[in-house]
């Protein structure tokens, strides 16, 4: 057998001497600097550095920390919290914040608190998440009901360290079933140093019977310019400077998320060199963003039915890298802020002032139905893009019908000029349409005045020029002779004074009249009649009449129903709308346009005449 050797690896010489060069005669790869490589390995992200330490520090959620504080100050504390809101509001770290407000212990504060006026005995290992007594249960990755029962067989015992048991369960909609049952007998009978909280984003997928058991607590998107300041405190730490539109921008991306606007932050940080300032053009490149300014200058463009130049400032956009489904984002923001400007004012924006200005102008410029037609069909036009297989072609498209439609007239100025023999086409030139675009939204009325704008659609109701009859109001006796009913209309009549809308609209729909006398009616049911119509009819006349009344149903014979009758009427009256010279006019100025409803229009009443002055019989 070979001697063992019993050379220890620390004794033998070292494989290459450090102060010798390499064989190809560069010099010995130095280590990096001891201070780098301990910075690079200790960094941490902005999210994680700048989370929040105490309840002062959640941003835009003061409502919740009012009512925390006036709960914890009165002791009225719940035994379980439902946390919910979109990603990144707060969620786990006000669970977190909860479990130490729940076991705060001091040299003198020695009952619950949300004042964390220093480090208590429980923080530092319940905000490293090693606290023996507050538990994290990620629902995400344990849905199962053994995990639940496991965790609720806890709850039994009391705490080792702290004054209470914390369970925070995150993602909490994500549990089964079953474990969702586990859990709802503890919550309805808790120990009493046991508390929950649970956070989630899909509050409607909690069980009702759980919520019911739980204080609930709806953490609100952050505001922009909330968040922007919390950027700008974050910059100022971190020694870095980013231009004030470039945190704007990160706000606006953020969608009221503060983890979020952290996150594009610290990319953003990185744009630029250490000690230079951080531009609002890199960080736009960074989110893939197009210039604000550019896609207002796009908006006007469209506003003012220039198809052409509206083309060819998306195609510059898009050279410079903006996404085209995000300049459509865009040109909806721009609708919707000239629409908020209109009817408040440009102090109601969130933007600089000079944007604020431009977008007034607009809204100022068109009506209030142009912009809700805008607004519609580039809502339209944004899920088009989203599923066009060349996002910029379709962007080109929904150009050329929004600046079409932009240039369009509306019903008031369409009548008008239908009315005085013109035909309410825009200019060709204007935004290079054609008279076979898609037509103008709303209603235009025959007569009477014209109806209000709506959104697109080509559809065109007319309205017959009959007067409108109101019927009057007759009293209600409280027994009607059957003698007084002389006819079917008059049975109606009388079930529409009692108000018995079922009955009345099953006898104008289902019932044929073929002989009519007091005290007996005799007719044909048509097609769908309810079974108990005739039992529910003669008691209902046998209660208003005092009289007994004999119903009896033949196979044929009946005239038309009063619902067969009426449709009959309308039919007839929209034959004849639709022959009308004006109507006909209409149609053809607006291709692709159809009837949708009649309606008779109120006429205005002729003013009475002034009476003849009587002239003084004096005389004498």
């Amino acid at each position: 057998m070979a001697d063992e050797d019993l050379t220890r690896d620390d004794d033998l010489p070292p494989e290459r001497d450090p102060n010798a060069v390499d064989m190809f005669g560069a010099p010995a790869a130095q280590p990096p600097p001891a201070a780098a490589a301990e910075e690079s390995a200790a960094y941490t992200v902005i999210a994680r550095k700048y989370r929040p330490r105490t309840f002062e520090d959640l941003y835009g959620q003061e409502a919740m920390v009012r009512t925390l504080r006036n709960a914890f100050s009165s002791g009225r504390i719940a035994h379980a919290f439902m946390l919910t809101g979109v990603r990144g509001v707060g969620k786990t770290t006000t669970a977190r914040l909860l479990a130490r407000a729940f076991n705060y212990e001091t040299d003198t504060v020695h009952v619950p608190t949300v004042d964390f006026r220093e480090e208590g005995r429980h923080c530092r290992a319940i905000i490293e998440g090693r606290h023996i007594d507050v538990l994290e249960l990620d629902a995400a990755t344990q849905t199962g009901v053994d995990n639940m029962r496991t965790l609720l067989e806890s709850v039994r015992y009391g705490p080792i360290e702290g004054r209470y048991k914390v369970y925070i369960i995150d993602e909490v909609h994500m549990l089964s079933g079953s474990a969702f049952a586990s859990l709802l007998k503890t919550l309805e009978e808790p120990p009493p140093h046991a508390k929950f909280i649970f956070a989630t984003t899909e509050i409607r997928k909690v069980p009702v019977t759980i919520l019911s058991r739980t204080q609930r607590f709806d953490l609100r998107r952050v505001e922009p310019d909330v968040l922007v300041k919390n950027l700008e405190m974050i910059c100022e730490a971190e020694g870095a400077r980013v231009e004030a539109d470039g945190l704007m921008l990160i706000a606006r991306a953020a969608e009221g998320s503060v983890r979020d606007g952290q996150s594009m932050l610290d990319q953003a940080i990185v744009q630029a060199d250490p000690g230079q300032t951080v531009s609002a053009a890199s960080i736009r490149d960074m989110l893939g963003l197009a210039d604000r300014a550019q896609t207002i200058s796009l908006f006007e463009q469209v506003m003012r039915g220039q198809a052409g130049e509206a083309i060819e400032t998306f195609r510059a956009l898009y050279g410079y890298g903006a996404n085209p489904d995000q300049v459509v984002m865009d040109l909806l923001d721009h609708c919707h802020g000239a629409s908020v400007a209109k009817a408040v004012g440009p102090q109601a924006l969130v933007l600089p002032k000079e944007q604020a200005l431009r977008l007034a102008a607009v809204g100022a410029a068109v009506s209030a139905g142009t912009l809700s037609r805008i607004w519609q069909l580039t809502l339209k036009a944004y899920e088009e893009v989203r599923r066009a297989p060349d996002a910029a072609a379709a962007v080109d498209m929904a150009l050329i019908r929004l600046a079409y439609a932009a240039d369009l007239p509306g019903p008031e100025e369409a009548l008008r000029r239908l009315q005085g023999g013109e035909t309410p086409a825009p200019a060709a030139g204007s935004g290079g349409a054609s008279q076979g675009g898609p037509s103008q939204g709303g209603s235009l009325q025959g007569g009477g005045s014209p109806s209000g704008s709506g959104g697109g659609g080509g559809r065109l109701s007319a309205v017959a020029r009959q007067p409108m009859t109101s019927p009057g109001a007759a009293p209600q006796p409280a027994i009607e002779p059957a003698t007084s009913l002389t006819s079917f209309e008059d049975l109606l009549a009388l079930i529409d004074r009692r108000r018995d809308i079922r009955l009345k609209l099953d006898v104008e729909r289902f019932i044929r009249p073929i002989r009519f006398r007091p005290g007996a009616i005799e007719y044909e049911p048509a097609p769908g009649a309810p079974a108990d119509l005739a039992q529910r009819l003669v008691g209902r006349l046998k209660e208003w009449t005092g009289e007994r009344w004999l119903l009896s149903t033949q196979g044929g014979g009946g005239a038309e129903s009063a619902w067969e009758k009426q449709k009959r009427g309308e039919r007839e009256v929209r034959a004849e709308v639709e022959q009308d010279p004006f109507v006909r006019s209409v149609m053809a100025a607006f291709p692709g346009a159809e009837i949708v409803g009649i309606r008779n229009a109120a006429q205005p009443e002729a003013p009475a005449e002034a009476a003849p002055p009587t002239e003084d019989d004096d005389d004498e």
